[in-house]
């Protein structure tokens, strides 16, 4: 009986080392996705100010990818070293494996949408959508008929003869993004297309835009300052701080794993907690919908009530611990909870993460 035992345990752990070496082996075989665009140590200063300081990074063919940071951090001059219209001090930029540091924006196989939508005012819509075309020799009929299908992905069949002056802000940057993709480019680069829009129309056309970048199947690289925008919309985002790239990730990395307190502090809300509170070293990040009130968690901190804000659909509330630290947290908007009143706040301590 034992030596069947033995052989039966030798057959098990044989099958399991095949399992192993064939999914190694699938692994092996995947080809690897190809890169869009590849920066180098790219650096460019403008003065005295470095505005982008050693930047290496890869996009991948096909990915929506966001450049995320505040004002200043660098992530426009970095799109703008893409595109050509400034070139780099030093480093280099690859567009589908080429060298294009020291390239015009006319030789880069790129297009760029810009905030302001730059429309010629005295142009019709299909006048506009043809401009690129024009100037590249395409003849007349060739580019009317690219004009009408790039204006048919947009939604605006019909507008053609409109002039900018007669449509609304999204309607413009529908313009503009046909305007971009008629040129069939294989890198399409969005300089904050949205920031002008209000609340409602910019959510609707964050929708318009990840629709448009997966029917059309190539690579966007979108500079925002909006963390949430970043965040529903991207495959990976950067995100940038005084010119370096702080951490690169998906959407669920860069929120619920952030690698630095500046991450934590700048994407969504997040709780920076001393871990002297936590019987640890270091700061800790926790996300306010981590916590409840007088709910359950293997953490527990009494507090007072400092603020509580409607916010429609929830409550924010900031609760103050024993040592003057402050803890945001969402609550039901249909709950009671009072200013000033003593409170136990709880979270798992497997939603903590060590930022500093």
């Amino acid at each position: 009986m034992s030596s069947l035992c033995e052989w039966n345990s030798r057959v098990k752990a044989t099958s399991e080392i095949s399992r192993f070496l064939a999914s190694h082996l699938r692994e092996c075989n995947t080809p690897p996705v190809p890169v869009a665009i590849q920066l180098s140590g790219l650096r460019k200063s403008f003065g005295e100010v470095q505005a982008v300081d050693g930047v290496d990074l890869e996009i991948n063919d096909g990915e929506f990818f966001a450049l995320l940071g505040p004002s200043g951090s660098g992530k426009t001059t970095v799109l703008r070293l893409i595109a050509g219209f400034e070139l780099p001090d030093s480093g280099k930029v690859f567009i589908n494996g080429k060298d294009v540091s020291n390239e015009p924006p006319f030789i880069r196989d790129v297009n760029t949408v810009f905030q302001d939508y730059a429309l010629f005012p005295h142009m019709s819509v299909i006048e506009n959508v043809e401009y690129g075309l024009k100037v590249k020799g395409v003849s007349k009929d060739d580019r009317r008929v690219r004009a009408i299908k790039a204006l048919e992905r947009v939604s605006l069949s019909g507008y053609e003869k409109r002039k900018p002056s007669q449509l609304s802000g999204g309607q413009r940057q529908r313009v503009a993004l046909a305007r971009a993709i008629v040129n069939e480019p294989k890198v399409l680069l969005l300089d904050e297309p949205l920031g002008a829009l209000d609340l409602k129309l910019r959510h609707q056309m964050q929708s318009e835009l990840k629709e448009l970048q997966e029917s059309l199947g190539i690579t966007f690289v979108f500079v925002t300052h909006d963390q949430e925008e970043a965040l529903t919309m991207a495959n990976r985002i950067a995100v940038f701080s005084q010119g370096k790239i702080i951490q690169v990730g998906t959407p669920n990395e860069i929120y619920s794993h952030p690698n630095s307190e500046f991450v934590a502090d700048f994407v969504g809300i997040s709780n920076l907690i001393p871990g002297s509170i936590l019987g640890k070293a270091g700061t800790w990040s926790v996300r306010p919908e981590k916590i409840s009130l007088n709910g359950d968690g293997d953490r527990r901190v009494q507090g007072r009530v400092k603020e509580v804000v409607f916010t429609g659909s929830f409550l924010r509330v900031v609760v103050e611990l024993s040592g003057g630290e402050k803890v945001t947290l969402l609550h039901d908007n249909d709950a009671s909870v009072s200013t000033g009143s003593s409170v136990e706040i709880a979270w798992d301590s497997k939603y903590e993460f060590q930022v500093k």
